[in-house]
Parts: structure tokens; sequence; C-alpha cells
């Protein structure tokens, strides 16, 4: 005799061939699988960086790959001639000296060892500084694309390289301290730009800034009380000389013969690239007081436009020697620097 109650019996779930309740099994669904693969969103793309850090890496280079041109062809054939007729004017004076005696033979001899080292030692220091500079610029750019992107791995490494650079200034140990803790935390590339801005370069913009200030009061006062024109010139020169090279060593930039001649020339084309932006902020209101000053006074004129130009020329170099980009701190206009020569009472 059979048992009537159903024995339970093992199957599977997605079998078609099963159904519930004496009803027909319903064809199981079929699901579709895809395997296209999302777009990964470039994040140094997401946000691109303003004019102005655009004008500062068109300035500087930092970008740029060195590529040989015919000027390079031809001042590098110069250069070796002349060399090679310095060299041979040495080995001519070394042997008519050695001629007559052999006491300034050997006199000459020491002073060419001399003129040797020095011309060794001052090659030295100039690749030196100029490999620095160019390492501010490239770091320059480094943090400016880590703070458009993003990037937290980027934003690290150079924060790591900028505290890098100040590790031999103590008035900088606190700030560098607070950074190297700040890495090890979970802090995004943008902030962690930013607060490493504020630490360690935002007192750096201070002393700056305190020196455009006193080189554009120093020049409207120079050139307003001189009696002749060559004087102005000159004096306005050598301040444009001395600024620009206060304001790289504040920077770390330490240049020499070279590199000063590199950041004039960055400064030239940062003036170039954004005259039409400085005439747009502040450089109008700076004529429209020198058109008053030169009213009462044509001396009191040139002085408030010597004044503007050399607190512009401050500004330009302080953008293109700068470590890091104008972020989390305001760029500085004329006015803000030298408030004076639009008879502001601020200094």
């Amino acid at each position: 005799m059979s048992d009537p109650r159903p024995r339970p019996r093992a199957f599977r779930l997605d079998d078609a061939g099963v159904a519930f309740d004496g009803r027909p099994a319903a064809e199981a669904p079929r699901a579709e699988v895809r395997t296209e693969t999302a777009p990964i969103p470039d994040k140094s793309a997401s946000e691109p960086l303003d004019a102005g850090e655009q004008a500062i890496e068109a300035a500087t280079g930092a970008r740029r790959r060195w590529r040989p041109s015919l000027g390079a062809l031809v001042w590098t054939g110069l250069g070796g001639l002349v060399s090679l007729a310095l060299g041979l004017w040495v080995d001519d004076l070394l042997e008519s000296l050695w001629a007559r005696a052999h006491g300034l033979g050997w006199l000459g001899i020491g002073f060419a060892v001399l003129l040797l080292f020095g011309v060794v030692g001052l090659a030295t220091r100039e690749i030196a500084a100029l490999s620095r500079q160019r390492r501010i610029a490239g770091l320059h750019a480094d943090l400016a694309l880590a703070h458009a992107g993003d990037d937290r791995p980027a934003a690290r490494v150079a924060v790591a390289r900028l505290v890098a650079l100040y590790a031999a200034r103590a008035e900088t140990a606190a700030a560098r301290a607070e950074l190297q803790r700040v890495m090890t935390e979970i802090v995004d590339g943008r902030d962690l730009v930013e607060i490493a801005e504020r630490a360690l370069v935002k007192p750096l913009d201070a002393r700056v800034r305190a020196e455009v200030a006193a080189a554009a009061k120093r020049v409207s006062l120079v050139t307003a009380l001189s009696p002749r024109a060559v004087l102005d010139v000159l004096f306005v020169a050598a301040q444009m000389v001395r600024l620009t090279r206060r304001i790289a060593e504040i920077y770390g930039g330490r240049p020499g013969l070279l590199g000063f001649l590199k950041v004039a020339r960055a400064i030239a084309a940062h003036l170039v690239i954004t005259g039409g932006m400085a005439v747009g902020d502040t450089i109008l209101q700076g004529l429209v007081g020198h058109g008053i000053a030169a009213k009462l006074s044509s001396r009191m004129g040139e002085g408030v436009l010597n004044g503007l130009l050399t607190a512009r020329v401050g500004l330009s170099a302080m953008a293109v020697c700068r470590p890091a980009p104008f972020q989390a701190v305001k760029r500085p206009s004329v006015n803000d620097v030298a408030p004076f020569l639009f008879g502001g009472a601020k200094e």
C-alpha cells in the first residue's frame, strides 16, 4: 500500500520544469550581462588652471622641453670659439713668461690654476642655481595641477618636495612639522595644497610684499627729488634688479648671473602676457593718480609712475618665483602692496 503523503526531495530553484501548486512553471527570466566599462573621469581635466596660473607656466616654461634652435647653435658656436681664443691667448702668455724667466712662468701657471678653479666654481654655482630655479618652477606647476585635479597622491608628493625645499630654514620648523603630521592623515589633495600654502608660503609672501612696498616707495621718492633723468633711469634699474634678486632669495631661488637673467626673462614674459589683466585691475587707477599728480608737479607724476612700474615688476617677480600657486591666499594687486601710490591711508 503506497503512502499518499508527499515526500521531500531536492530540486534547483532555476529549474524551468518545477511547478508550484499544480501550476505550470513560468519561463525563468534571463539576465543579460554586459561587459562594458564606464570611462574613468580625468580629475586633472575636471577643473582647468585659471588664467593667472596659465600665464605663470607660460612665462617660466615649467613644462617646456628644451629644443635646439638656430639661436642656440649660434651662441654655442660663438662660446666655443671665444673659449678657444682665450685658451690660445693664455697658452701664448705662459710661453712668453716662461721664455723670459722660469720664475715668471711658474707665477703665470699659478695664476692660471687660480683662474681655472674660479671658473669651475662659478660654473658649478650657476648650474646649481639654474637647477634650483627649475625645480621651484616645476614644483609650482605640480602643486597647481594637484590642486586643480584634487589629486591626493600627487599633492602629497608635491607638498613633501615643498617641505624639503625649506628644510634648512629654522623659522619654518613648526610649519614643516605640522605638514608632516597632516600628510599622514586622510586629507583631500586640494585641501592639502591649501594647507601647505598657508603654513609655509604665506609668511614668505608677507616679506615679499614688504620688499615690494619699500622698493616702490624709494623709487617714487627718489624720482620725484632727482635733478637728472639719467639718475632716475639708473636708480630705477638698480632697484628692480635688487628687488628681483631679493624676492627670488626669499622664496629659495638664490639666482646667480645666468639665473637672474632667466628670472628677468620670465618676469618680462609675465608682464607681456598679463598686460591686459593688469590694465583691467589697478593700473588704470594708477594712471589716473599719475595724471592728477602730474597736474600738481611733473616730477611728482614721474615718481608715481615709476613707483607703479616698480610695484608691477615686483608682483610679476613674486608670481614667477613663488613655489606654490595662489589658491588659499588672494593674489595681491598693486593697490594691496603700494596703496600710498594711490593716496591710500594704509601702507
